[in-house]
């Protein structure tokens, strides 16, 4: 039986990187109901795409049930990839139509799975133009980047 997901929730995601590779951090910002919840990490060594995958990921398994999730992101490569690419990655074991491997195929795999436990939307923002909650998670991303540049 699947479970009703009447719980409405908009996750706003932000990736960040010092070098690319280097230092990086993720931040997510969980709203619902009037209430809200920050999210963040980083890892000393990772990828700008890394990090904006792994914030969406960190955001869903944040929730406890099945949920609607509006999921705001700057990342194109993030909402492009999860709803046209991955899919078809995933029918071509992980190939890309060049027939190269997919990078970051780990974190493709944890996001299929954590978005086939909820209702989703997408929506694209762009980046550092004023979108009040893409900022709080950009913040969030950076100062969680910096833990590991000495920053």
């Amino acid at each position: 039986m699947v479970q009703k997901m009447t719980d409405k929730i908009t996750l706003t995601t932000d990736g960040a990187c010092s070098g690319n590779p280097g230092p990086g951090g993720w931040g997510a910002l969980l709203r619902w109901n009037g209430q809200e919840k920050e999210l963040s990490g980083g890892e000393p060594e990772t990828t700008n795409n890394r990090m904006e995958l792994t914030a969406v990921i960190e955001g869903l398994k944040a929730l406890k049930r099945s949920c609607t999730v509006h999921i705001v992101t700057d990342s194109k490569y993030v909402m492009q990839g999860a709803t046209e690419w991955a899919p078809k990655w995933q029918k071509n074991g992980w190939k890309k139509a060049d027939k190269k491997p997919v990078e970051n195929k780990d974190l493709w795999q944890n996001l299929l799975a954590e978005l086939e436990r909820h209702n989703t939307s997408w929506e694209w923002v762009k980046g550092h133009a004023g979108h009040a909650d893409n900022e709080r998670a950009d913040t969030l991303a950076t100062t969680a980047a910096a833990q590991y540049n000495g920053s």
